[in-house]
């Protein structure tokens, strides 16, 4: 059985948690988690790939067992996430990594990744997205459009919406644990917890200036790329997996019958493509 630790650094005066497994000397994979969940989103992924590599799963600031200032006292940006989550690969010590980004794990990943491109071995996104073809339509138009209401704030951070995160388009929600939601939603009821969140959905449109930056850094590295994507997701729709190929034409791509949180339902379907290609990367 694989051994997952569970640890802390500090970073900046702020101290985050990650979780950690398999050999400190394999080939390292940093996965970065989405909204509104943490590191818990990869509690299976986590010993399905430490066998064979070094798996490292943060939490952001703001998110699972992190610190949470109050947003009177921090200002939580995309960009902020990405320098702390750098910083604290730094204090690790990963000079090189691949990435595994989801939802909010691609903006802050893929930030890392233009700035640093000699440090990105491979890309694996799950309904993480880069391009506009992949916003569906409705709210997440509106989060890429930086137009969310205050009622569409509200309602992104309700039990029902971090509910139906998990449930739509997934073939089977019986599969799907009531553990998840209620884990995440208690994470987001905690005092300044929704704030922390409604502070980040906020900045999302910052990211969408940022798409044409990230396709130049694909064209230029031909960074490994494997798009494994839920693909009845309403947020980050097929069409954002597809859109990878245009940028990397060797990319890998593979629609699943799957929603938002797609690893909750094909846990080793996923974990199996991943393998696959980071073996062939990777070497």
């Amino acid at each position: 059985m694989v051994a997952v630790h569970h640890r802390y650094a500090t970073v900046a005066g702020h101290r985050l948690f990650y979780r950690e497994a398999g050999p400190a000397d394999a080939p390292t994979i940093v996965l970065l988690h989405g909204f509104p969940t943490s590191s818990h989103m990869y509690r299976h992924l986590i010993p399905a790939l430490a066998d064979r590599y070094h798996v490292v799963a943060p939490d952001y600031l703001g998110a699972g067992a992190s610190d949470a200032p109050p947003v009177e006292e921090f200002t939580y940006t995309f960009d902020a996430l990405a320098e702390l989550t750098l910083g604290l690969l730094d204090q690790l010590g990963l000079g090189r990594f691949a990435l595994y980004i989801q939802d909010f794990g691609s903006p802050v990943g893929l930030r890392i990744a233009a700035a640093n491109p000699e440090r990105v071995t491979a890309i694996v996104t799950q309904n993480g997205n880069a391009y506009v073809e992949g916003l569906g339509a409705g709210l997440p138009q509106r989060l890429a459009a930086g137009t969310l209401t205050e009622d569409d704030l509200d309602a992104m951070v309700t039990l029902e919406a971090t509910k139906a995160q998990y449930l739509d388009g997934s073939p089977d929600p019986e599969l799907v644990s009531p553990d998840v939601w209620i884990h995440d939603q208690a994470l987001l009821d905690r005092p300044g917890g929704a704030a922390i969140q409604q502070a980040l959905l906020a900045d999302y449109h910052h990211n969408i200036g940022l798409y044409p930056k990230f396709h130049e850094y694909f064209r230029t590295s031909r960074v490994p790329l494997l798009a494994v994507w839920g693909g009845n997701d309403e947020i980050f729709v097929a069409d954002g997996a597809r859109a990878y190929a245009r940028d990397l034409p060797d990319a890998e791509i593979h629609l699943l019958d799957a929603g938002h949180f797609a690893l909750e339902t094909h846990l080793d379907t996923i974990a199996g493509y991943v393998r696959g290609f980071l073996g062939r990367v990777l070497g």
